[in-house]
């Protein structure tokens, strides 16, 4: 019994002990300086560039469709074919207009006939009244003088007046034949205009898509699509950026068309803006723009997603700090500030403009205030910090380690 006494007094003396000593060891601890890892602030030259992800589309999308109704009997190209404007790509079937051609003709030539017809009678009929007119005169003449009965003098105006009759007929008969010739003319100009279309042209250069109507299937007019053309040389990007951007990107397409660079792979390619949307899309908040580019290489292909990249201008003298020493807090962005003469920090408010990436480094920020040139920033190891809390900077070897 006496000796279980004595274990259990032991382990709380022990006990007793260690809590003291841990109680004792601990603000030690606290007081140690925080290891910290710091970067420099710089100045440089930072491109002011907008950036976005944009969609090719084909400078100009044709639909073919036919212009009237017909078997088709022949098609002339292949699909994926790059096709040029003027060039023939479907042929329909044109019997049925060739007959109609025919028969139009034939009317012509009669109408011509009658025409002629009708105009011999003409000067036939104007001779025989001049005689008849003649003969009207000296009876109605002899009548005056006594010699001829009244009766002949009527019987010789009513002769005129016949012959006169036919030469009216005949020149009614004259005019209609004229008619009905220029109808038919009217008539086989449309016929040869439908045969024109019987002949399906390319109405653009371009690649020519999958054939939906394939030979021997009917082409109904302006109905079905018989293939489509896609114009890629040049095309268009359509992209889309933040309302925020839209006074500078306005203020520097006034001075020139700003150049766009898309991005594909290893590929770039520069065209230049050329449309700015007349609205901003209230659901995302962007403004949808579009550029034009040459691609005589067709590297773009329409519907393909590209990297957008473009240069505003080039602002000189720009203090930079890694973006990742710019923390966030209650009244926005703070950085922690190295006091080189006692190893100590503080913390102070900056403003960033926007984040910046120079080619083959890590993400930066743009300072527009609360920093200068050569000033030392913690870049890791904030979140450990108090205000005039001393630090330690790790050495090479130890941020290796680490």
């Amino acid at each position: 019994m006496s000796s279980s006494c004595n274990k259990s007094a032991l382990f709380a003396l022990a006990t007793a002990l260690s809590f003291s000593c841990n109680r004792q060891a601990a603000p030690a601890s606290a007081n140690a300086p925080q290891a910290v890892r710091t970067v420099q602030a710089f100045t440089a030259d930072v491109p002011l560039e907008i950036s976005s992800i944009g969609t090719v589309e084909a400078s100009s999308t044709i639909e073919v469709k036919a212009r009237l109704t017909a078997p088709i009997i022949k098609v002339h190209f292949t699909e994926g074919q790059d096709v040029r404007q003027g060039q023939l790509l479907f042929e329909l079937d044109a019997e049925p207009i060739h007959r109609q051609i025919t028969e139009i003709e034939a009317n012509i030539t009669r109408d011509v006939a009658l025409g002629k017809q009708a105009d011999a009678n003409i000067t036939r009929d104007l001779a025989n009244l001049k005689n008849i007119d003649a003969i009207a005169a000296r009876t109605l003449k002899l009548f005056k003088e006594g010699i001829t009965s009244r009766e002949q003098a009527d019987q010789a105006q009513s002769n005129a007046d016949a012959a006169k009759a036919a030469v009216d007929a005949n020149r009614a008969a004259l005019e209609s034949a004229k008619a009905a010739e220029s109808a038919e003319r009217a008539r086989l100009q449309a016929a040869r205009l439908l045969l024109d279309y019987t002949k399906v042209l390319a109405p653009i250069s371009g690649r020519a898509g999958d054939i939906a109507t394939k030979e021997g299937s009917l082409a109904r007019a302006n109905d079905n699509t018989l293939v489509t053309l896609l114009q890629s040389t040049p095309v268009q990007i359509a992209f889309s950026l933040p309302e925020q951007l839209l006074p500078q990107v306005r203020k520097y397409q006034l001075q020139q068309p700003l150049t766009i660079t898309a991005t594909t792979g290893d590929h770039s390619s520069t065209g230049a803006l050329q449309f700015i949307d007349n609205t901003v899309d209230p659901t995302t908040g962007g403004i949808k723009l579009k550029a034009l580019f040459p691609n005589s290489d067709r590297v773009l292909w329409p519907g393909q997603f590209v990297n957008i990249n473009a240069r505003l201008s080039l602002e000189h003298g720009v203090v930079l700090v890694s973006s990742q020493a710019v923390q966030t807090g209650p009244r926005g962005k703070y950085v922690w500030i190295l006091n080189q003469a006692d190893s100590t920090v503080s913390i102070r408010d900056v403003s960033v403009l926007r984040l910046y990436t120079p080619a083959g480094q890590a993400e930066h920020a743009v300072i527009g205030s609360g920093l200068k040139t050569g000033e030392t920033i913690i870049s890791e190891g904030q979140k450990r910090l108090t205000a005039n809390a001393k630090v330690r900077l790790l050495s090479a070897g130890a941020q290796a380690a680490n």
